[in-house]
């Protein structure tokens, strides 16, 4: 079974009654949310930056750079251990209770193995309630650089090469079929495990060229049928703006993307295919209208589905040193978002659902950044402000499951 073919849904879904009386077929939409797991101890940070330390670190020092900016964010649940399934379970609960499908983990293995697993592994995937939700991996295949906090002057020190040996890629993924996708709770689509990769100029570094990178790709897909699944979905991260040190653009992502048998293409951020244009902030409802035109244009360019996505906000000055100058002079010092209220992140995911609604080859699958990206600006977690807002927005939207 092709897993270019998506069913509009996994489940059955029930009939519901019109005020006249008659009948109709309500609309299913998959509403995945990305997640950055980097509030948990890790061995690898706790080496860096000293025992117990989490990205809630940077969160509590951030500050007001500018009139108006408002920081720190305060998170209204506490500076939580992720790890910590009970923890987890209040998560999963209201991203289930307000219309979150899937959680898609940021997920790194480097030549040396395993980065902020526990978060999915030991929370997730151990959390009483995991049944309530599914999870996938984007396989966030990029350097890892000490940006925690970064500098105006030095760019972060490379402590993890995103580049990894065919060996670690066959391992890896070997991992991946034994730990992740035999879970009940993974997402998949018609019958294949989903699996994201982040940076295509990086995968294929990894293997020295395209042909190889395909060969690649497909010895995974052939482990993954061979243990007893009809496929495996790949799913392309798509961006065109670099962002973060060192990323670089690919200029043929479609054909690549083709070339390389993926099955599905999503974007991960705005600021990844749009530019901030105002310092310091560029408001929400101009980029908003800058992201209807990407999915316009990003539908037209894939011969596979393609995820739209919204993204909640952007202000990733808590990954600055505090008391450097502030200006638009490279990641993390970069513009902001501005006017991203939960009223102006709602008229966004209508967009998206007017957009999905008159594009079926969407397949009514969307994806949001994110669910805890605090040191970005961009979290659906209720924070002291808005308390669960964002997730009463996209209730709003599209309901609870």
């Amino acid at each position: 079974m092709s897993c270019l073919t998506l069913l509009l849904s996994c489940t059955a879904i029930l009939m519901a009654a019109s005020p006249d009386g008659s009948t109709a077929m309500p609309k299913d939409y998959t509403v995945v949310s990305f997640y950055f797991p980097n509030y948990h101890p890790d061995a690898r940070n706790q080496a860096r930056h000293g025992q117990g330390w989490t990205e809630w670190e940077l969160v509590k020092k951030a500050r007001p750079k500018f009139p108006g900016h408002k920081q720190p964010k305060v998170p209204l649940w506490g500076y939580t251990d992720e790890s910590d399934p009970d923890v987890m379970a209040k998560k999963i609960d209201a991203a289930a209770d307000h219309g979150v499908d899937v959680f898609m983990f940021d997920w790194y293995y480097y030549n040396d193995g395993l980065f902020l697993e526990r978060g999915v592994e030991q929370g997730f995937m151990k959390a009483p309630n995991a049944a309530r939700m599914k999870f996938a991996l984007m396989w966030a295949n990029h350097d890892w650089q000490d940006i925690h906090p970064a500098t105006v002057k030095h760019p972060g020190e490379l402590l993890y090469p995103g580049t990894v040996t065919p060996e670690t890629f066959d391992k890896m993924t070997t991992y991946v079929i034994e730990t992740y996708f035999k879970h009940p709770s993974h997402w998949e689509i018609d019958g294949c495990p989903v699996f994201s990769i982040y940076e295509m100029h990086t995968l294929m570094k990894s293997f020295g060229g395209v042909d190889a990178t395909a060969a690649a790709l497909q010895h995974f897909r052939d482990k993954v049928k061979a243990a007893g699944f009809p496929n495996l979905h790949l799913n392309a991260i798509s961006w065109g703006i670099q962002i973060l040190p060192n990323e670089k653009t690919v200029k043929n992502i479609e054909e690549l993307v083709k070339r390389l048998a993926f099955d599905s293409v999503t974007s991960y951020v705005w600021v990844h295919d749009m530019p901030l244009p105002d310092a310091p902030t560029t408001e929400y409802k101009t980029l908003m209208e800058k992201a209807v035109e990407v999915w316009n244009q990003k539908v037209k360019q894939f011969t596979m589905p393609y995820f739209p996505n919204v993204t909640m906000g952007w202000d990733s000055s808590p990954r600055c040193t505090q008391t450097d100058p502030w200006g638009n002079t490279g990641y993390p010092f970069t513009n902001c978002i501005s006017g991203n209220t939960p009223e102006a992140f709602q008229e966004a995911l209508q967009k998206v659902k007017t957009f999905l609604d008159t594009h079926p080859e969407c397949h009514n699958t969307f994806t949001i950044n994110c669910w805890n990206e605090w040191t970005e600006g961009s979290y659906l977690e209720p924070d002291t402000e808005h308390g669960l807002a964002y997730l009463e927005a996209i209730q709003k939207a599209f309901g609870s499951k």
